[in-house]
């Protein structure tokens, strides 16, 4: 399904990509699911940059919210933990983000403690890719927190501002690899590095003249996830020209990425204004109702007085917390 695009009224589709590192890649394969119309579930997209054959599946996710789990010895809750410092380093990573990807805990400490001893004895393999992907969707934000870890051990990429240079530099030089440069340069910001500089970077191709291009940089976006960020989001999802990546920057601004509940929370009044913008085509706007759903929680129908009144009549200290300071109505 390469290169094909399903819509569906009301729908947003969800992907939490996972680009393969430094090869020249294409996107392969796409899965989807519907969201209904007054459900707090999400369905998502499943897309990697491979040259393998295609492959799609189907999950369903919550909004992500952040747990605070917090074990000190690992070993000593689950034995088990114990007889993996004996494996190496490749068996190790996958195996305990297979275990915090089915809920064992315990394994992130672990993951955490040693994730940076790891780096450069990682292979970025299929059996590792998939595991990321799968934990880039749990509905813990741990668990991705993780997932983009291993990732950028698995890619021997240092969390440094040197790092961060070179990811820059190969934007500037190899445009054919921006897809996976986006979304690293951001997993870079989103673990303290330099989040500034990549939240620059990331505004500047969310413009670029290549579809492609802005999509990725709305995925480097989503995970960089900094309050910063929720406006670059809602910008796309009102004025780029590119239905997918105005359905993309819904999708993060919903439930994809490392935003959390309490920052999705804060677009909420500016997604309340954009039933003012005339511009938005219907579909946009159903995407409006959708991302709404998901942040909220409310079973509210496509009823934009019903949900302009149920959020003035909302009990929250920080509703009115997030002021964009760049959105224009086209």
């Amino acid at each position: 399904m390469s290169g094909r695009q399903q819509s569906r009224s009301g729908n947003i589709k969800l992907l939490f990509a996972k680009p393969k590192a430094f090869k020249q890649l294409h996107l392969r394969a796409w899965g989807l699911i519907a969201l209904a119309a007054v459900s707090t579930m999400i369905g998502f997209e499943v897309g990697r940059f491979r040259h393998d054959p295609q492959w799609g599946r189907e999950d369903l996710v919550h909004a992500a919210s952040l747990r605070d789990i917090s074990v000190s010895d690992p070993a000593a809750v689950n034995p088990d933990i114990a007889n993996l410092r004996l494996l190496p380093p490749q068996e190790q990573a996958q195996q305990l983000l297979e275990r915090a990807v089915h809920h064992d805990f315990e394994s992130l400490d672990f993951i955490n403690k040693n994730v940076d001893a790891w780096r450069g004895h990682l292979q970025d393999t299929d059996n590792l890719s998939e595991l990321v992907h799968s934990a880039l969707n749990s509905n813990d934000l741990r668990v991705r927190a993780a997932a983009i870890e291993v990732d950028l051990a698995a890619n021997n990429l240092v969390k440094s501002p040197e790092s961060v240079s070179r990811l820059v530099k190969h934007l500037r030089d190899n445009p054919a690899d921006r897809p996976w440069t986006l979304w690293r340069l951001g997993a870079l910001g989103n673990r303290g590095v330099q989040p500034d500089a990549v939240l620059a970077q990331l505004r500047t191709f969310a413009h670029d003249r290549n579809e492609e291009t802005r999509y990725w940089a709305v995925e480097g976006l989503a995970i960089l996830g900094t309050d910063e960020t929720i406006d670059p989001l809602l910008d796309r999802f009102a004025h780029d020209s590119s239905s997918r990546v105005r359905k993309r920057a819904a999708c993060n601004l919903a439930a994809s990425g490392m935003l959390t509940k309490e920052q999705r929370i804060t677009a909420v009044p500016q997604l309340l204004n954009f039933f003012d913008d005339d511009a938005l085509d219907s579909t946009t706007r159903s995407w409006v109702y959708g991302a709404l759903r998901l942040i909220t929680g409310a079973e509210i129908g496509n009823d934009a007085d019903a949900w302009r009144k149920w959020w003035a009549k909302r009990d929250t200290s920080n509703r009115d917390a997030h002021r964009p300071t760049k959105i224009l109505y086209a």
